[in-house]
């Protein structure tokens, strides 16, 4: 079944949006936030919807706070998605591979 999905911040019906900080991975589900500012910090809630059955499901609030310390360390850039062996697509559809790197 097709499965889309997306991301609540704080309340419904406020959805998180894409843009050039945040992004979600519509194959894992993964909601990433880069350079993370005072305006992220709150509730997240990712939403999943079965298009086939419209049925849906959310999961429990995860919270996202800022440390007060403002050390994260340093650490070398790196790429932090395990790719598969081969993908394989149907001549005409669409194939989207994803790659996220983190680190200074």
């Amino acid at each position: 079944p097709e499965i889309i999905y997306s991301w609540v911040f704080n309340e419904f019906p406020s959805f998180v949006a894409e843009d050039s900080r945040r992004f979600i991975s519509q194959e894992t589900g993964n909601l990433y936030i880069s350079k993370v500012q005072t305006s992220d910090v709150g509730s997240y809630i990712c939403l999943v919807k079965n298009t086939v059955t419209n049925a849906r499901v959310l999961s429990p609030p995860t919270p996202l706070t800022l440390r007060n310390d403002g050390v994260m360390g340093e650490y070398e850039p790196k790429i932090e998605v395990h790719f598969p062996y081969t993908v394989t697509a149907a001549r005409g559809t669409t194939v989207r591979m994803e790659c996220f790197a983190l680190g200074k």
